[in-house]
């Protein structure tokens, strides 16, 4: 990420999240991502701190409310981990035809729960 990125993301940490934590939603997911196998297990969500999905979600409101230049430097990031997590999850037949309001394009949301 350039400098101009972090800056932002420090900006909008401090005005609306907390310290890190645009690095702690990477770092889950991440964490989530480089379990072993084709196929990923379903995720523990017991705590927020560990919970991948919850961390996916504070990473797309991140995306809408960062700068279109930062948005973008940090959408390729988050793009990357999205094509891992696609490629190694199966989109459930029913979410096609759910009116879930997290629609279906594939998110880790709609991937891994109800919706």
């Amino acid at each position: 990420m350039s400098g101009l990125t972090r800056a932002a993301i420090r900006r909008l940490e401090h005005d609306r999240l907390w310290t890190g934590a645009v690095a702690g939603a990477l770092a889950e997911c991440r964490r989530y991502l480089s379990q072993s196998g084709r196929v990923l297990p379903e995720p523990e969500t017991g705590c927020d701190e560990c919970n991948p999905i919850l961390a996916r979600d504070l990473l797309q409101a991140v995306l809408v409310w960062l700068p279109v230049g930062a948005r973008v430097d940090l959408g390729r990031l988050v793009a990357r981990l999205d094509a891992e997590f696609d490629r190694r999850t199966v989109l459930r037949p029913e979410l096609l035809m759910s009116d879930s309001p997290w629609g279906v394009e594939g998110s880790w949301r709609s991937r891994l729960l109800d919706g």
